[in-house]
């Protein structure tokens, strides 16, 4: 793997002491005296000493070494300073990094649609940078923070109460289910972190009708198009066998169900049939006379459709088990994730506080590598840029573009979006300037870059990029890639043969970016409400004993920061960033009514000790 630093030289002035022939130490020395000084006497306009006896000539320039050294190397830091900014302001056309940036291709719908824009002619053009002014500013913070500490709890979480909460899920206070009610068949939609939670949704549901559960399965995407099952993903046997004492799961139904027609006799329920967030009463009301009648019953979508309360103490903590324990990745990811992580640390011998329960076996690599190095110079920051033009185009916001990028986006709205076209029809909705200040926009990879750097994350930081292909491609990563050079994806890290058994399988690819952002330092999100970065989040909080820092910005109090970017000063800049992001750090139980899986924190899922 190619990497690039930018080091900084580093010096110390050293005091050169000397003395003419006819000079004692005791004697006063123009040439040694204070250079402010120095300058405004007529010696040193003139370049001669008077003695009492003779004139001497004063020495050149040249020869006093300490002041030759300073100039130098404040035109070094001024050159590097130039040579980032000028990066940042070309960054339409920016060369590319040493650091070999490769875009994920496991978003097949982006490439289709691309494609599809190509023959509308609607195709973006490379845009000029935006928060200039504050990128220039950044940059010459992070030339200045080379030589500076960052901050004592950069890299930690800054309450001692997050320590006090620990994982208990794992108990349990009920018989097994015997699931006499019938047979339960889920198809999940969505991507891997959509699957996973109508997976353990679907868990929850089939202990509330004492029903059997069928191993799930995934519904093609003409979206994500990945054929990838529950099998190429999670282990099956250690599925059935953990949750055993919960409730009955069978790989497959019984051969005389097999044969019926299940949307004929009505067992077929879309997402169309159950309510959003229904509560517990509306399955045994509207279900499980399904099951009493025709034996079997088949949901297909799932999204979303459990409520988050209020259910049963024991079913709570059910779902917590089932997402906390009973989904463990195949070897075949376990074993690649921890090789992400285990480069990502830079082969240093550490075992973070999740790797058991993210890889497993394989988390004993993690203890091979080199044992004499510090672990801050192993440590690294995970970013999740939920940049993705499905994202974009979805937000209704505006990102710098111009005509040209509303264009774009409206194409791929009308492509993949039908019913938010009709929407802004029919209804007014809110423009993109209120739409930015209620903080529903996503963060640009610009508005990210100066939020790390606010932070204090100095140029050195390792950080591994999760996600798929970001909108604007390689020059709207332009500012995030030249202030920080050592930023690397999963291509960068794996060669083409240990990559190849996950290419074109978007979901196994996702997988991957969980275990590496799981197991990370700092985990920095950029847009909450994603379901990516809830379940990570909620996995760091379960298992790492609030020593997981993780980064949720506000991006509400951000939008009313980043609008004063032709005013603020870098100072002021960086204490309300950090304000902004300290408060989002608060330790709290879970609310009531938000999801077990981004927060744990409950009497359902967590012991507070």
């Amino acid at each position: 793997m190619a990497s690039r630093s930018n080091s900084f030289c580093k010096f110390s002035e050293s005091s050169y002491d000397y003395y003419t022939d006819n000079e004692q130490p005791g004697d006063q020395n123009p040439d040694r005296a204070d250079p402010l000084t120095r300058n405004n006497s007529l010696n040193g306009l003139l370049g001669f000493t008077f003695g009492s006896k003779k004139m001497r000539k004063k020495k050149p320039f040249y020869q006093d070494r300490a002041a030759l050294l300073l100039a130098f190397f404040v035109l070094v830091f001024l050159g590097m300073n130039w040579w980032m900014i000028s990066r940042i302001q070309n960054s339409g056309r920016a060369a590319t990094p040493r650091v070999e940036f490769k875009f994920l291709k496991d978003n097949a719908s982006t490439l289709s649609v691309r494609e599809e824009l190509v023959k509308l002619g609607k195709v973006r053009k490379p845009q000029k940078t935006i928060y200039a002014r504050l990128l220039a500013k950044a940059a010459h913070a992070l030339a200045e923070g080379q030589r500076k500490a960052e901050p004592k709890d950069l890299w930690a979480e800054p309450y001692f109460v997050a320590s006090t909460w620990k994982p208990c899920a794992e108990h349990r206070d009920w018989l097994p289910s015997e699931g006499r009610n019938g047979y339960i068949i889920v198809t999940a939609n969505g991507g891997i972190n959509q699957q996973r939670v109508a997976i353990c949704n679907i868990v929850a549901v089939a202990r509330l009708l004492d029903a059997t559960l069928v191993l799930p399965k995934f519904l093609y995407s003409s979206v994500w198009k990945d054929v990838s099952q529950f099998g190429d993903i999670y282990q099956e046997e250690h599925f059935i066998d953990y949750l055993k004492p919960d409730i009955h799961i069978v790989r497959e139904l019984p051969q005389e169900l097999q044969s019926l027609d299940l949307e004929t006799i009505g067992s077929l329920v879309t997402d169309a049939d159950v309510v959003k967030e229904a509560k517990p009463s509306f399955y045994k009301k509207h279900i499980l006379p399904i099951l009493h009648k025709n034996r079997v019953v088949h949901f297909l979508g799932f999204g979303n459709r459990l409520a988050s309360d209020p259910l049963p103490l024991q079913v709570q903590r059910l779902r917590c088990r089932c997402n906390f324990h009973a989904l463990k990745f195949v070897p075949k990811i376990e074993e690649t994730g921890a090789l992400l992580v285990r480069r990502m640390r830079q082969n240093v011998t550490r075992l973070g506080p999740l790797d058991r329960h993210l890889v497993g076996p394989f988390s004993k690599s993690l203890m091979k590598g080199e044992r004499n190095r510090g672990e801050k110079v192993a440590r690294y920051l995970a970013l999740h840029l939920r940049f993705e033009i499905d994202m974009v185009a979805h937000s209704l916001c505006e990102y710098g573009g111009g005509e040209e990028e509303r264009n774009e986006l409206e194409a791929y709205r009308e492509i993949h979006f039908p019913a938010l076209v009709e929407l802004k029809k029919t209804k007014e909705l809110p423009s993109p300037a209120d739409l930015k200040a209620e903080g529903l926009c996503p963060l640009m990879p610009e508005e990210t870059v100066l939020m790390l750097a606010a932070l204090g994350f100095n140029r050195q930081t390792r950080i591994y990029l999760a996600g798929a292909n970001i909108y604007g491609g390689n020059s709207r990563l332009a500012s995030l890639t030249t202030l920080y050079p050592n930023l690397v994806t999963k291509e960068n890290l794996l060669s083409s043969s240990e990559i190849e058994p996950f290419k074109n399988f978007s979901s196994q690819l996702a997988a991957l970016d969980f275990i590496v952002c799981s197991a990370a330092d700092v985990f920095a999100m950029t847009d909450s409400g994603s379901q990516f970065s809830s379940l990570v989040s909620g996995f760091r909080v379960y298992y790492g004993g609030g020593k997981m820092a993780t980064i949720r910005p506000n991006k509400r109090r951000l939008a009313g920061i980043f609008v004063k970017n032709n005013t603020i000063d870098w100072r002021t800049f960086e204490q309300r960033v950090r304000k902004a992001v300290r408060q989002t750090k608060r330790v709290f139980s879970r609310p009531v009514g938000r999801s077990v899986y981004r927060y744990p924190r409950c009497k359902e899922c967590m012991c507070n000790t």
